[in-house]
């Protein structure tokens, strides 16, 4: 198992990609703490994690606030004794046309996507320098994201932000062994995918045909491509990347 022994705190666990990126780790030997907006939709995870026979906890909490999140990696070293990888997965769309969209819906974006990582980052540095090891990985999108429809000015700024802030974090935490990198996955098939189609007005079959029109492989992604890839990156087969933005989009 590629990660026995470890211990991942991933956020928004309780999404689709969170919730199948909490679910490999802990199938590949992870502990896991598994963070949420509510305790029932962290403790949605964690109970399947311990179907499977492995550990898991439960952390609600908001990543906007910073003190929670330092009592969620307080926590995770109370049950687990250490922290070794961070998902930073939480985020949220308000998408909205430039002409329309409105300083709470601008707020909320960058404050869960962008603030909630520099949160969840900073709590969990502080653990990992004192081990001198530990994986950052970043859940973004690419800029812009889908089909480049207008209506994401407040998420492609917060997503172009997690990549600048993915490269520094490597240049500044690279000296302790921490490797950050970060993901941006694309047409895949999600709940939030499926909310941002609805918001452009369009059917899920007519979305899927204007999409493959532009992915090389010829297919929508799934979950299983975006945690493979996190799993990668919080492997000790990655040891020698950081710093870097993987598209998992069927293309470049």
């Amino acid at each position: 198992m590629r990660l026995k022994g470890k211990v991942a705190v991933i956020t928004g666990a309780a999404g689709d990609i969170g919730r199948g990126i909490a679910l490999k780790f802990a199938e590949e030997g992870a502990d896991v703490v598994a963070n949420d907006l509510t305790l029932m939709a962290a403790e949605s995870v964690t109970e399947k994690i311990k179907e499977m026979g492995k550990r898991a906890i439960p952390f609600q909490g908001d990543v906007i606030d910073f003190n929670s999140m330092e009592k969620m990696f307080s926590q995770a070293i109370a049950s687990f004794g250490k922290v070794d990888i961070l998902v930073s997965n939480a985020g949220i769309r308000r998408d909205s046309s430039i002409q329309v969209l409105n300083e709470s819906e601008w707020d909320a974006v960058i404050n869960v996507q962008l603030k909630g990582c520099f949160n969840c980052a900073k709590a969990a540095q502080k653990h990992m320098v004192k081990n001198q090891s530990g994986k950052i990985v970043i859940i973004a999108s690419p800029v812009p994201p889908g089909l480049g429809k207008p209506g994401n000015v407040n998420y492609s700024a917060a997503n172009a932000g997690l990549m600048g802030l993915t490269t520094s974090l490597a240049i500044e935490l690279g000296a302790y062994n921490i490797n950050v990198n970060c993901i941006a996955p694309d047409f895949i098939q999600t709940r939030m995918t499926r909310e941002s189609i609805k918001y452009e007005g369009m059917f899920l079959e007519d979305f899927k045909k204007a999409a493959l029109a532009h992915i090389p492989l010829r297919r929508l992604g799934t979950v299983e491509d975006v945690s493979g890839v996190a799993l990668f990156l919080a492997s000790d087969e990655s040891a020698y990347v950081s710093g870097q933005v993987i598209k998992v989009k069927g293309g470049p």
